[in-house]
């Protein structure tokens, strides 16, 4: 009878190690997938929030002058954003 107890701690063992690695492999895959500059994702994401304050001031504002300079500026954070987005890839 201790023989089939000494065989289920080991197998209990077993699956305990196979889940461990289990749990290793998916932290390693992990780790992988984002494998993008937190500088250069930074950076998107202020030019992306700019670009919608931007939008924000353009629906806003009843000036031709100013709307033409929230163009100029919103042209340029799209600018700005493609070639942040070209770095990703």
């Amino acid at each position: 009878m201790s023989g089939d107890a000494g065989e289920g701690l080991i197998d209990a063992d077993a699956r305990i190690q196979e889940r461990m690695e289990e749990l290793e492999r998916d932290r390693q895959q992990s780790k992988k997938k984002d494998s993008r500059d937190p500088e250069k994702v930074r950076a998107f994401e202020t030019l992306r929030l700019a670009k919608t304050e931007l939008e924000r001031q353009f629906q806003a504002t009843q000036h031709e002058g100013r709307k033409a300079q929230l163009q100029q500026a919103m042209d340029e954070v799209d600018r700005r954003m493609s070639a942040v987005a070209e770095a990703f890839t």
